[in-house]
């Protein structure tokens, strides 16, 4: 999968539109500061500290009004009160100091839009991206003819509202109208904690990207789940005990512009925003923001763990690759030529093609029953539920007509009844592409961006599923066993 630290600030609104949900409700809750007594508290006349404090940076304090009017845009000063003054909230509710200012910068939609684009700058698919279109497409999100990277980006493009840069250390607020921009409370103050975790912990160190798409997923979820969580208890304070500035409702620097998302990549990209607070509000209930610090030192592995907050470890899976007659894996990308999807991933595959394609895999309208608060999204469903681990190998097979590809995607699950409703609900996608049987556990889908040969066996907990243009190609991928 891609990797972009950007926020999906509008992701939100845009994935409740177009899914046709409604958000959960959020209570009313005067959170105390992370930092407790820590937190630094200004005299009447909200004089300068003689030293830099909790919940004062250059020059504001947290609680303090400052005269920013967004109507026509954000003028350099009115920038300068409402960053330093959303840093000084960040501090409050995080219960951390900023080591130095950030700066923010604004860029327009169309210059976004051209850094993110999806495809190699010749126009021709490089081997990262026929290896990546092979993991989209066994997902059943992206279709033969359709370029991963580019829904990707598009799909990026239409509702990310700005985002942290580590590489640069600053925030890029991306807008419609760069010459009179302006930024919505929960974009920047989301970032500015992106910025307060670069600086306390390094976000370009590699256990915070992952070399699976699970493992980037899961590191993800704590560290959107964190800003995410820092951004809902800001919103909870506003019009309550903090004055907000106000966003014009249009020409700012939400989301749009960009292209047609892809529901199915939208929704796995959220899943860290969605799942990602609960993870760090239980951790915070149970152990304290010291718990937080303790994860960024080791992040989860797995969504899983996000999910469902557990510490349950991925079990190894050993996989010997076995094609013949010219089919081969594409051994420098991802974790030896593998991918690893995840739980996460799985579910948005169940929920797209019951959506999109009528499969009878799950209820897609149960998306929206959360009980947590600081939750959006359901990812928890029967089919991918009891995961215990995935590696997805695309291969790839020249001829003289061109390139074919396929892959074998061998999954773990907790228990065999796991294993078994996984099998069914797959099963179900397969019928609802009009897949005949050819042979046992046999199958091809005779049209259509997803026609190809399918094998899908059972044994035990390991269900395996093999992928190819024809049925005789599924036995030179991976050879049945004598």
């Amino acid at each position: 999968m891609t990797k972009n630290r950007g926020v999906l600030a509008a992701a939100l609104a845009l994935l409740l539109v177009l899914a046709g949900c409604s958000a959960p409700v959020m209570e009313s809750d005067p959170v105390a500061p992370a930092g407790g007594d820590a937190a630094a508290s200004p005299n009447a006349d909200f004089d300068d500290p003689d030293r830099d404090v909790l919940g004062w940076e250059n020059g504001y304090w947290h609680n303090e009004s400052i005269d920013v009017d967004q109507s026509d845009g954000l003028s350099d000063a009115e920038l300068e009160a409402y960053v330093a003054r959303s840093m000084a909230r960040v501090e409050y509710i995080r219960g951390e100091e900023f080591d130095s200012q950030v700066p923010v910068n604004v860029i327009s939609r169309e210059e976004y839009r051209n850094r993110s684009s999806g495809g190699s700058s010749d126009g021709e698919a490089n081997e990262y991206e026929r290896w990546n279109d092979q993991v989209w497409e066994a997902l059943f999100v992206t279709g033969e003819s359709e370029s991963s990277g580019e829904a990707i980006g598009e799909t990026r493009s239409a509702a990310v509202a700005g985002f942290y840069s580590p590489s640069d250390d600053e925030i890029k607020i991306i807008t419609d109208s760069p010459e009179s921009p302006t930024i919505n409370n929960a974009t920047l103050v989301h970032e500015l904690v992106h910025a307060l975790q670069d600086q306390e912990y390094d976000l370009t160190k590699a256990k915070y990207g992952g070399q699976t798409q699970d493992e980037q997923l899961a590191a993800d979820g704590l560290v959107e789940g964190d800003a995410k969580y820092v951004e809902q208890r800001y919103s909870q304070r506003c019009g309550e005990s903090w004055e907000c500035v106000g966003t014009p409702s249009s020409g700012g620097s939400g989301g749009g512009g960009g292209g047609q998302p892809n529901l199915g990549i939208f929704l796995t990209i959220f899943q860290p925003y969605s799942d990602g607070p609960v993870y760090v509000h239980d951790l915070v209930e149970r152990e304290g923001w010291s718990a937080i610090d303790e994860r960024f030192e080791t992040p989860p592995t797995s969504s899983e763990q996000i999910i469902h907050r557990t510490d349950e470890e991925p079990v190894p899976i050993e996989y010997r690759d076995r094609a013949r007659n010219g089919w081969e894996t594409f051994p420098d990308q991802g974790e030896d030529g593998s991918d690893t999807v995840g739980e996460a991933s799985m579910y948005v595959m169940f929920w797209y093609q019951a959506r999109q394609s009528g499969a009878e895999t799950i209820d897609p309208r149960t998306i929206g029953d959360v009980e947590n608060r600081y939750d959006t999204y359901n990812y928890d469903a029967e089919p991918s539920a009891g995961w215990a681990n995935d590696r997805l190998f695309p291969y790839k097979q020249a001829t003289d007509s061109g390139t074919e590809y396929g892959y074998v995607w061998a999954t773990e699950w907790d228990t065999e009844r796991d294993a078994r409703e996984f099998q069914r609900a797959y099963r179900a996608i397969l019928d609802a592409h009009d897949a005949e049987e050819r042979a046992t556990n046999t199958y091809v889908v005779p049209d259509g961006q997803f026609a190809d040969a399918f094998r899908v066996t059972r044994s035990g907990t390991r269900v395996t599923i093999v992928n190819g243009p024809t049925v005789e190609d599924l036995d030179d991928i991976r050879p049945r066993r004598s």
